[in-house]
């Protein structure tokens, strides 16, 4: 058999295969679509890349993430339901500190209380700091909680802080959150200070590519994500955006060019649930609504821990809902990535515990079913979905693994 007849061959041969899952699946009522999801869940690794558990930690020290919790969006019983096997937890650092100092102080007592809370469950969680370490504890019926930064401005300007980070079992950075750090501009502060990344910045990109810590381009400017792409030699990822083609003009999203970039670079973008930040119309309204707030703060010279500022929240929140984004929305931010990045460049990063409205659908970590039942009736096959739930982020952490050691 000849060259073309063999390439006609394997065209008609896969074809008929796509018809085939295609048939199988459309046959499906949903009902039995579901189950189907329900299996799959059960069955693939699903990592996502970002929750801010260590929030509810900080603020309950008492709190038992091993057993149900009337409150939040994680715990180890909806997460096994949910299928859900590796998180990376976001030890989040308030821009404040930059300014005022204590972020490293802050990041250390925080990852002390994960480990606390792995010791404490045993049986149930379980530290991960390597691609290999995620993969052994899968199946066993522990959560690997490898740890990220949210905010370089833990590390106060020093390499060194780096390295102990490291050593300590984080392995990847935000590089800065709402506002310009001593790192690079954000994309949500409207005055750039470096136009871009800062001398500081740059060096910090090779360290990290020495030591083998991920890059987390989430919440950075444009000219700071160029420049990162750029700069690093080795793939980076978003670890909780999502693409602004849905919300024009919001630079928290990412443009179709800086996905495409990303992907080019071998990373992925690991899409947010937020609703505001998937849907334009809650993005705006929460926006409007959080404008308002401040400027009554502001009149009245409150600060949001204090009761008058509580009673006025709650207040203006019953007055004026927002509603939640549709699942749809997650759906169609994964499914533009697919399209711009490939499907090999796209992933989950929920920001389950720091984000204030969910999805309808995808209210918790108990609801990823949901989003798998989703994707295959939008026509993704379970392999698709097997690379969007945790193979791309465990592929790109494990080349940058390999770049270290090399």
């Amino acid at each position: 058999m000849d060259k073309i007849k063999i390439t006609l061959f394997l065209a008609v041969f896969l074809s008929g295969c796509s018809l085939q899952t295609n048939y199988l699946r459309d046959s499906m009522d949903d009902k039995t679509l579901r189950k189907t999801a329900q299996k799959i869940a059960s069955e693939i690794l699903i990592f996502d890349t970002h929750m801010d558990i260590p929030l509810r930690l900080l603020w309950n020290k008492d709190l038992n993430l091993g057993e149900l919790t009337s409150d939040g969006h994680f715990d180890y019983v909806r997460a096994t339901k949910g299928g859900l096997n590796a998180v990376f937890m976001a030890v989040y650092i308030s821009p404040s500190y930059e300014e005022k100092g204590g972020g490293k102080k802050l990041a250390d007592s925080t990852i002390q209380l994960i480990e606390k809370m792995i010791t404490a469950n045993p049986d149930k969680f379980s530290s991960a700091a390597t691609v290999s370490e995620i993969t052994e504890n899968f199946g066993t019926g522990k959560i690997s909680l490898p740890v990220g930064i949210e905010n370089g401005t833990a590390l106060e300007g020093s390499l060194d802080n780096l390295k102990h980070f490291y050593d300590c079992g984080v392995r990847y950075i935000t590089l800065c959150h709402m506002k310009n750090n001593h790192i690079c501009d954000s994309s949500g502060d409207p005055d750039d200070k470096w136009n871009g990344l800062s001398p500081f910045g740059k060096s910090l990109i090779k360290m990290m590519n020495d030591l083998g810590m991920i890059i987390d381009v989430s919440h950075i400017s444009d000219e700071a994500f160029y420049q990162v792409i750029e700069l690093s030699r080795t793939p980076v990822i978003a670890s909780h955006s999502g693409c602004r083609v849905f919300t024009p003009g919001f630079e928290r999203n990412m443009s179709d060019e800086m996905i495409k970039l990303l992907a080019d670079k071998g990373g992925v973008i690991q899409i947010n649930f937020g609703s505001s930040l998937m849907n334009n119309e809650v993005r705006i309204a929460y926006d409007e609504r959080s404008a308002a707030i401040r400027k009554y703060f502001n009149e009245n010279k409150l600060k949001r821990s204090d009761e008058q500022a509580i009673n006025y929240i709650d207040q203006y929140e019953k007055e004026h809902p927002i509603g939640n984004a549709a699942i749809s929305d997650i759906i169609n931010h994964i499914d533009h990535a697919v399209k711009i990045a490939g499907i090999d460049h796209v992933g989950l990063g929920s920001d389950f515990d720091g984000v204030e409205l969910t999805p309808d659908g995808l209210e918790d970590v108990s609801k990823y079913p949901n989003l798998i039942f989703e994707l295959l009736k939008k026509g993704y096959s379970e392999n698709d979905i097997k690379k969007i739930c945790g193979e791309n982020i465990l592929r790109v952490w494990g080349e940058i693994e390999k770049a270290a050691h090399k």
